[in-house]
């Protein structure tokens, strides 16, 4: 890596933390929100859908405007957005007559500089010089798994030393990572994504690309292989071990995100001695096997371990398709990274509901929605088959 980058790419690397931040914090404050300000379960679980809508929504409208304002501007502005959004969080509801509407304003706010990050960090770090673009990007992916992790953690201590009636303090600490992390993208240098005198494909030109609705098809697997058992974690640790909340969010969703981040750090570590499709390939293969234990082992403990492989198995899978993509489609641009985050997030809302409609049809048998759900680790391989077909290389 370039020395004069060094700072880019830990800045790139905050910023992971800061969509973490956004993305889990204020899911663990809905209970405590339901009983302070009086707000229905029904509209607690539309801040979910909505903070997921307006990402989309973000991923969709950046094609148009992040080459227009420049990828400074825009990273400044993402960070500021997601600093402000946890600011608005612990002063609006209880300014406006309606609390809720005041949640709403706030996860609005972060949830724009949440898409932003999503859309943006990616190609920052893509354009940075780098010997090994897929190991850099793979480790830069692990941040978005410590973050979660840490969030999950250091909340939970923090509530159970200083109470949850005590939340926004830590809400306004939170803040300071995308504040300080905004102030640093105002000095850090950003290379270019395309070379002086280069033009990205256009819009149209892109999406003639057959290579690129395998790339696109690929990360919508990507993030529905992720989400689909990463959301139920949870649900499977207390049902099917009876052990508490707390207890269970560790051993779930807690241990699914930290193995997910080995496996990205350990491609980012040692990416350079490893072919990168044949570790997606292998980890898709690991993927269908733990989906198949979850849903078919009669004990709940070989379910709830292959929960935590699962974590593993998809690690790779968003990043590595983010750097095929690359590779792949190298004039790609701007809209290539934006449209690849709107499949990515596209199959992070789809897979979980998948599984929950199934589910439901089927008398609320969760193993059921979860075998349902290894349609999506298959089609991610099928992708790559498809993807070495079209060719490496396509310009």
């Amino acid at each position: 890596m370039n020395d004069r980058y060094d700072r880019t790419i830990a800045a790139c690397f905050t910023g992971y933390i800061v969509q973490a931040v956004v993305n889990n914090f204020t899911p663990l404050l809905f209970l405590f929100f339901q009983r302070s300000y009086g707000i229905p379960l029904s509209q607690i679980t539309l801040l979910v859908t909505f903070n997921f809508g307006i990402q989309l929504l973000v991923d969709l409208l950046s094609v148009g405007f992040v080459d227009r304002i420049g990828y400074r501007a825009s990273m400044i502005a993402a960070h500021v957005l997601s600093a402000a959004g946890l600011i608005l969080l612990t002063i609006l509801p209880e300014l406006l007559p309606v609390p809720f509407a005041g949640v709403l304003i706030a996860v609005m706010v972060y949830a724009v500089g949440g898409g932003l990050l999503e859309v943006l960090v990616s190609p920052v770090v893509e354009a940075c010089p780098s010997e090994n673009k897929e190991k850099a990007m793979s480790m830069l992916h692990s941040f978005y798994c410590w973050g979660h992790a840490g969030v999950v953690f250091l909340s939970t201590l923090f509530f159970h030393a200083a109470g949850i009636g005590r939340w926004k303090i830590l809400a306004l600490i939170w803040a300071l990572i995308p504040a300080g992390n905004a102030i640093a993208f105002f000095k850090v240098p950003i290379a270019p994504l395309l070379k002086d005198g280069e033009a990205g494909l256009e819009l149209k030109e892109l999406l003639r690309r057959k290579v690129f609705w395998i790339l696109l098809l690929m990360m919508v697997c990507a993030g529905a292989s992720e989400q689909a058992v990463s959301q139920w974690a949870s649900t499977f640790a207390e049902k099917g071990l009876g052990i508490s909340k707390t207890a269970g969010d560790l051993a779930g969703p807690m241990a699914f995100a930290i193995l997910m981040g080995l496996s990205r750090l350990f491609y980012g570590r040692y990416g350079d001695r490893i072919h990168l499709e044949h570790f997606m390939f292998y980890s898709g293969a690991l993927c269908i096997l733990a989906y198949l234990a979850i849903s078919l082992s009669p004990l709940p403990q070989i379910a709830l371990a292959a929960c935590a492989v699962c974590g593993l198995s998809v690690g790779i899978m968003w990043p590595g398709t983010f750097s095929k993509a690359a590779a792949a489609l190298p004039k790609g641009g701007t809209a290539m990274f934006a449209l690849l985050a709107l499949g990515g997030d596209i199959g992070c809302s789809g897979g979980p509901t998948l599984v929950g409609m199934v589910s439901g049809a089927l008398g609320e048998n969760l193993k059921a929605g979860i075998l349902a759900g290894v349609v999506f680790p298959a089609m991610l391989l099928a992708g790559i088959l498809l993807c070495r077909k079209s060719g490496r290389t396509e310009e």
